[in-house]
């Protein structure tokens, strides 16, 4: 897109969402990763936490357990309450640019454009995640062959982020076929899809809570009533719906973007610190039990975010605003590589007393990664096909 076409705030939230899907991830080395020092550290903790399984990797795994109170309150708040909605909001950012179609544009058009801008860095950096940690001892060369061999089928198992990528693509596969509906669809018609969406949300608590199979799902079939309007194709239509169908003036933008804003990232914070009692292991779906991205309270805070961003009139954006937006694809394709050293050493092999206070050593860890992916994604940038590395 050149920068005559640019749409100002959405640019502002490439710049914020960058940085809050890092503050996630440097969250999680505080109930994610627990280290036999960390829990020896604490009086009674070989007792109350015997057994259970460490994790050392920088990311959560399939369990968790909170240290003390301190991590259980700026947990819930950093990655609860301020960052949740950094995927959502990538969704919607891009349904908001790409949705409908450019007149003319084929679907072969639109594949070919879009997959050879986010495959090649994709593929490149599932290969690095793969390869590299051998060279500096992290991991053996056959578990890079393991890892390798995955790449056809999922990401690396040390490369979680990179999940991501596989719904962005299903929603570049989708946008051909629902955006002559939505060039021909009331803002009723959107709606009532919207409000089908909605309830698709709740589908995750109900899971969570005791109902293993809803609405014709059984063994043999994964696919309920709500299926084919739930996912993140339901934050395209809300973007889709925003864009030419809400006519609010800024005034009510704000007021109603800060209040669903404020309700869905406090419920999102206080449903972790609901779960997360200190030194009581728990499954980490169960911890993060209302944290999926598309559940009623992320999708509450992410519509009022986005309504906030979109208050935002500026003509033009600061050069390094633009600049910034410019890169953050590569930025969040490498950004693991920096933030988990950057993490080992804030905090230092203890999560429980990490070289900082919790509600420092968060944001430190994201903000010094952040620098380093910005730094080095435009340097990269410099170089002739760096398109191919980082789109």
């Amino acid at each position: 897109m050149e920068n005559k076409e640019r749409v100002v705030f959405v640019d502002y939230i490439r710049v914020i969402a960058c940085f809050l899907v890092m503050l996630v991830h440097a969250s999680e080395n505080f109930y994610g990763v627990v280290t036999q020092k960390a829990i020896d550290s604490i009086p009674g903790g070989a007792e109350k936490l015997a057994g259970f399984a460490t994790n050392t990797g920088g990311m959560a795994g399939d369990k968790a357990v909170l240290l003390n109170e301190a991590n259980r309150f700026w947990v819930a708040f950093f990655d609860g309450g301020v960052a949740r909605t950094c995927v959502p909001l990538f969704m919607v950012v891009s349904a908001f640019l790409l949705v409908p179609m450019k007149p003319g544009v084929t679907m072969g058009q639109f594949y070919k454009r879009r997959f050879l801008r986010i495959l090649p860095p994709m593929i490149i950096f599932m290969v690095l995640y793969s390869l590299l940690p051998a060279l500096w001892g992290a991991q053996s060369m056959e578990e890079s062959w393991e890892l390798l061999k995955t790449i056809p089928f999922n990401f690396p198992g040390n490369a979680g982020h990179l999940w991501f990528m596989y719904p962005l693509i299903s929603l570049y596969l989708i946008i051909p076929v629902v955006s002559p509906w939505l060039e021909r669809a009331s803002a009723k018609d959107e709606l009532i899809f919207i409000g089908l969406f909605v309830a698709s949300t709740f589908i995750p608590w109900l899971h969570t809570f005791g109902i293993d199979e809803l609405w014709g799902e059984c063994f043999w079939n994964r696919y309920s009533m709500l299926w084919y309007c739930s996912g993140y194709l339901g934050y395209l239509v809300v973007a889709h719906y925003i864009r030419f169908h809400l006519k609010w003036e800024r005034n009510k933008r704000l007021t109603i973007g800060g209040l669903c804003f404020l309700v869905g990232a406090a419920f999102t914070a206080w449903s972790f610190w609901w779960k997360g009692v200190p030194l009581e292991p728990i499954a980490t779906p169960q911890l993060e039990w209302a944290w999926e991205f598309c559940t009623p309270n992320v999708l509450l805070a992410t519509y009022g975010l986005f309504l906030l961003f979109s208050c935002i009139e500026q003509k033009k954006a600061p050069k390094a605003i633009t600049g910034i937006s410019k890169l953050t694809f590569g930025m969040y394709l490498m950004h693991i590589f920096f933030l988990a050293p950057i993490a080992a050493w804030v905090v230092n092999d203890n999560a429980a007393d990490p070289r900082f206070p919790v509600y420092i050593a968060i944001p430190v860890i994201a903000i010094a990664t952040y620098i380093c992916c910005v730094v080095t994604t435009k340097i990269i940038s410099l170089i002739p096909g760096s398109k191919w590395v980082i789109g």
